[in-house]
């Protein structure tokens, strides 16, 4: 019988597990110097030195940070409708509006046109999202934002290590959350990671993952429980230390892909980005999930659909809005596996099995 090949594949190995076993043996499993150490080596490895403070998810992360950012209700945060429900939910769980704006076609990501246009009085920032890996049009959103006085908060869930025109991904805005959920490129087995505009920015985070202090018993503000534990401090140290080599393997695999599937639209790439293949995310036009389930069931490969409903037309949200290239992508996109356990063999499995339903229509 031929053996599955999965959508995503979560490697953890023996060091995950001898790290674990060493916080374990310390006696300290709360927030401690693991999660110390790893804020410094993230900081140091993928946002350019920007202070970096550990929380427990990246959706707290996103809320803490525009929380600290002084976002509340009343104010606006324009965002994308092609995204997980994080985005938004972040934004609506400080009391401010999210306003939902169309993706531009080639990359999924934030249409800078479609972003100025829904810019009103309440607009106070803009949450890019580095959709699958590829980074948003950073550039021109920085322009839009400094013309009209806003600030960006960059939603990099799914861009660890991503950059533009030479920039990392997490530096451009006021904060950058990044998640470390299972499937990421990287986890901490849960968990997330804010990258700071500045210390102070920083240190507002710090309170408020922290019940409002720094030092026990001494809270300045009112504050939110949601700090990392070592234990998942030290998962991640682990992975950010094979981060490097996992990320060169999506992108051969990719190169591997792009080369070899028809009758599909590969993702692109945007002249000066570097794409870190959370998801190889192609555009298959015909009946999608027809598509999918061929995969899976005549050729035993595994693909995903993100995001089949748009978040504004979600029962939480209930937005009727006209965002045309957002409907498209939400019906048309596939992602297909990429993750770096695939081998040469799987690689060419994968490559037979689209073509094959390609061909056949389905």
């Amino acid at each position: 019988m031929i053996s599955n090949i999965p959508a995503a594949s979560p490697i953890v190995g023996y060091e995950e597990r001898a790290a674990v076993d060493r916080v374990l043996r310390s006696g300290g499993l709360a927030q401690g110097p693991e999660v110390a150490a790893f804020e410094v080596e993230f900081s140091e490895q993928l946002t350019e030195g920007r202070p970096c403070v550990a929380v427990s998810s990246g959706t707290s992360g996103a809320h803490l940070g525009l929380v600290a950012a002084g976002v509340m209700p009343g104010d606006e945060v324009i965002v994308p409708s092609f995204t997980f429900a994080a985005t938004p939910n972040s934004v609506a769980l400080t009391g401010a509006t999210p306003v939902f704006a169309d993706i531009e076609p080639n990359y999924f990501c934030l249409d800078p046109s479609a972003v100025e246009a829904a810019i009103t009085a309440k607009t106070v920032g803009i949450m890019p999202v580095h959709l699958y890996g590829h980074p948003a049009a950073m550039n021109a959103l920085e322009i839009i934002a400094g013309k009209h006085g806003i600030s960006i908060f960059e939603d990099a869930a799914q861009a660890h290590g991503a950059s533009l025109h030479g920039s990392q991904v997490g530096s451009f805005g006021k904060f950058a959350m990044f998640s470390l959920y299972p499937t990421k490129n990287m986890t901490a087995g849960e968990g997330g990671m804010v990258a700071c505009e500045n210390q102070a920015f920083a240190r507002r985070l710090r309170l408020l993952r922290n019940q409002g202090m720094e030092r026990r018993y001494e809270n300045e503000v009112i504050g939110f429980n949601a700090r990392m534990t070592d234990i998942h401090a030290a998962i991640g140290r682990v992975q950010l230390s094979k981060l490097r080599n996992w990320t060169r393997s999506r992108q051969l695999n990719a190169e591997f892909l792009d080369a070899n599937l028809h009758g599909v639209a590969a993702p692109a790439v945007a002249e000066g980005a570097s794409h870190v293949y959370h998801q190889y995310t192609v555009r298959v036009h015909g009946d999608r999930d027809a598509f999918a389930r061929a995969l899976q069931e005549e050729h035993c490969v595994g693909s995903g659909v993100y995001y089949p409903t748009p978040t504004h037309r979600l029962p939480s949200f209930k937005q009727t809005l006209d965002l045309p290239e957002t409907e498209r992508a939400a019906s048309e996109v596939l992602s297909l596996p990429i993750h770096p356990a695939l081998t040469r063999a799987d690689l060419h499995r994968i490559a037979e099995a689209v073509n094959t339903c390609a061909k056949a229509g389905t």
